[in-house]
């Protein structure tokens, strides 16, 4: 049952929209932030005189540095209080912009993206819990439909400005374009959100956090690097095996802790899996599978870089469309048939991309590939909303901490995995295995490759749209046996 709105007649919600702001500036800030780096590589590559195997780390450090200190983050917060927290996070995270635009060699670079991804652990593992705090639980869907066109507005607009400072300036002013907007936030933080009173005499669980930590760290690794060396490569296993060891021993652990990093009862909840699972299918699929489409647009299809920025628009625009109305309306419907709505979009977008061929036209691709945009948009804003509706306010934090993990780690299994099936599927096609790798392929091989990825990505899809279409049944049918008992929401347990 929906723990968060017990209180909602006893609760300030007058500054709900300042905190709204001060949220979705944390939420643009990160999303421009990565969108920007992502274009700036190649110079990178060229400015400091390094490599892509070494470059390529100013993401990787940055995206290890988030997703493994998240849950700790979200558990500090429910002890500390999640202002002093989330503010800190905007301090940190713009003075390692600052110190990023100042690094005089790669190595610093990445060293520094360290620090920043230290500060963007602390704003995007609160974000969620802050919107759910600051509205009541009839405009929870609406709130986080409106950070997610946010994240939208920041992947449109990141790729564009990124290229412009790269042009008309430098580098260094990818990072210190940070400066500003970080400073605002850090403002609109400590004058609106307000305090929150946790519990007293808690105590942090640090065998938990600790193996938690070197648990996410050892997967994260053996997707990342396992693209290079091999999935097969003993190292790879190895850390595979570590990372299966120590999440065995952080469940042993929290499982006798008298107050745990995250309570496994959270587990005991089916609909809350269901949701946390949904979307780890859901980020695998999209991260994995679209990864794929500016080689798709240039190698395949002959359009320049201006051309393939352009046409990429088209994914996010939908989403931004889609988020905030979808949002609204699962706080009328429910959330759950929302979801299960954005999911079967986002079956047909897939295989709607699986006829992409060297003859698609310019709207032939839009349409397509906007179709995976409005899936996830539909989808997205109820299953957060569903996912945050289902903890007590006490565990706000950590819920919000795993949904963002569930998000990154979705996302770089979708990349490791989808990548991977690409380029082997490429092979076949091409009869062989290529030094230069897929890209040298010729394009019927790539492109029948990427058909065959897109196919994997709509069962992927499937098993969600099965898994949430499951978990709506159940919850309808819990309604009926017990109509009096909770409103028309998903979070039942």
């Amino acid at each position: 049952m929906n723990n968060v709105s017990t209180n909602d007649s006893l609760i300030d919600y007058s500054r709900k929209w300042y905190v709204m702001l001060a949220v979705s500036l944390g939420v643009f800030l990160a999303t421009i932030d990565g969108s920007i780096v992502n274009v700036a590589l190649p110079t990178l590559v060229r400015e400091l005189q390094t490599n892509f195997a070494t470059v390529q780390w100013v993401v990787l450090a940055y995206l290890l540095t988030l997703t493994t200190l998240m849950p700790t983050v979200g558990r500090l917060a429910d002890m500390l209080g999640k202002k002093p927290i989330y503010a800190a996070g905007f301090v940190v995270f713009t003075l390692g912009s600052l110190l990023c635009g100042l690094a005089p060699t790669i190595y610093w670079l990445i060293f520094f993206r360290v620090v920043k991804g230290i500060g963007a652990a602390m704003v995007f593992a609160l974000g969620a819990a802050i919107i759910t705090e600051a509205f009541p639980q009839a405009e929870r869907g609406k709130a986080l439909g409106i950070t997610g066109s946010i994240v939208s507005i920041g992947i449109v607009i990141g790729p564009t400005l990124g290229g412009l400072l790269l042009q008309t300036l430098s580098w260094h002013w990818i990072f210190f374009v940070n400066l500003p907007v970080g400073l605002i936030g850090v403002l609109l933080v400590w004058r609106f959100i307000a305090p929150t009173q946790p519990k007293g005499r808690q105590t942090f669980d640090f065998a938990g956090a600790v193996t938690l930590f070197i648990a996410l760290l050892s997967l994260l690794l053996a997707l990342t690097l396992g693209q290079s060396w091999g999935f097969g490569d003993w190292r790879i296993l190895l850390l595979l095996g570590g990372w299966l060891l120590f999440m065995v021993i952080f469940v042993a652990i929290e499982w006798r802790a008298t107050q745990p990093m995250i309570a496994l009862s959270l587990f005991t909840q089916r609909n809350f899996n269901i949701n946390l699972g949904t979307g780890f299918l859901v980020f695998m699929a999209v991260a994995g599978a679209l990864i794929l489409i500016p080689f798709y647009l240039e190698n395949m299809l002959g359009y320049d870089n201006r051309q393939v920025g352009f046409l990429m628009i088209a994914l996010p625009v939908a989403l931004g469309i889609a988020a905030p109305v979808s949002g609204v309306l699962s706080d009328r419907l429910g959330t759950r048939p929302l979801a299960v709505a954005g999911l079967a979009v986002m079956v047909s977008g897939y295989l709607a991309l699986s006829s992409l061929s060297t003859e698609t036209t310019v709207w032939g691709f839009i349409w397509r590939y906007a179709l995976i945009g409005l899936g996830v948009g539909i989808f997205q804003s109820p299953n957060n909303s569903a996912v945050m509706g289902s903890s007590s306010r006490e565990q706000l934090g950590v819920v919000s901490g795993l949904l963002a993990v569930t998000r990154s780690l979705g996302q770089t299994t979708g990349i490791a995995l989808l990548g991977t099936f690409w380029a082997g599927r490429v092979f076949f096609y091409e009869g062989r295995i290529l030094p230069e790798g897929a890209t040298g392929a010729g394009p019927l091989a790539q492109v029948n490759g990427l058909q065959d990825t897109f196919i994997a990505a709509a069962i992927l899809s499937t098993l969600a749209l099965c898994l949430g279409g499951w978990g709506l049944m159940r919850a309808r049918q819990k309604r009926k046996k017990f109509p009096d008992v909770a409103p028309p929401e998903i979070n039942i347990p």
